[in-house]
């Protein structure tokens, strides 16, 4: 299948994980596709395993330099932009609020927030002079229920889907559809970083995770970078068009509520507790 066929896309976050599996998504759907990240030995690999139609840019997200260099790389290499996934992460600090430092904060703000913010000023223009394109931002869902993430984390995450809508009002009058996915719990690395484990050591945790997580939400089994690449995929395809200012999510059921079989258990403790008989 070619859903992008022609179509040029930059993905921050690009060297492993859900940036590393929508990189590759994207290529086979015949996208051009740029990514950007600060491993520069694993952006090489896969932008060299990607072949023509793919690069890489070292960048940090938190640098506005370094956002503008990616954008500008991805139009000189390839003429256009037409899809941005603004997927770049970090797992943030977390415990209680007065443990948190200020450092700590603004850091994680500054790649979840300010990258997001980068992206979407460097990318706007250029999508203008096209009449056209699609920018996608990664949130979560901590950004839409308290208690699945760290204070800042959800915030932050809080922050960027509210920053899509906005967006999304302006630049959708000029063409530009302005999105974002909301992922439960994907097994990737970044809980291992989270955990302060360089990036070979965090990739080792992602089995584990993809067990620890089988049973968070009803659909049981683990979020896969996959999952998340599709819902970009179809966010970045002509499929999208009548799209703008969502906020998908893709959790499994995780924020749905109340597990349907835990609810039929107190139910049942219910009837008990009254003396009725059970069904």
């Amino acid at each position: 299948m070619e859903r992008l066929q022609g179509k040029v896309a930059l993905i921050t976050g690009g060297t492993s994980g859900i940036g590393a599996a929508t990189a590759r998504l994207f290529v086979q759907e015949g996208a051009s596709v740029i990514i950007t990240g600060r491993n520069t030995d694993r952006g090489r690999q896969l932008a060299a395993q990607l072949g023509a139609r793919a690069g890489y840019v070292r960048g940090d997200v938190s640098r506005e330099a370094d956002v503008k260099a990616a954008v500008e790389e991805t139009v000189r290499r390839f003429g256009r932009l037409d899809c941005l996934f603004n997927n770049a992460g970090a797992g943030g600090p977390r415990g209680p609020i007065d443990d948190i430092p200020v450092a700590a904060f603004d850091d994680c703000f500054g790649v979840l927030v300010r990258g997001v913010f980068l992206g979407i000023k460097y990318a706007a223009p250029i999508m203008k002079r096209q009449g056209g394109g699609s920018i996608i931002n990664n949130s979560s869902v901590a950004g839409l229920r308290a208690g699945l993430s760290g204070h800042v984390y959800s915030a932050a995450k809080a922050a960027v889907i509210h920053l899509t809508c906005s967006v999304a009002m302006e630049l959708g009058e000029g063409g530009i559809r302005v999105n974002c996915i909301c992922p439960g719990g994907i097994a990737t690395p970044i809980f291992g970083k989270g955990l302060g484990l360089p990036p070979e050591r965090a990739e080792e945790t992602v089995p584990v995770m993809r067990r620890l997580l089988e049973a968070a939400q009803p659909i049981r089994r683990a979020g896969l970078p996959e999952d998340i690449a599709h819902a970009a995929l179809w966010l970045a395809s002509d499929e999208s068009t009548f799209v703008n200012g969502h906020a998908l999510v893709v959790d499994g059921g995780l924020i749905g509520g109340r597990f349907w079989s835990e609810f039929r258990q107190g139910d049942a403790r219910r009837k008990e507790a009254f003396g009725l008989p059970a069904e």
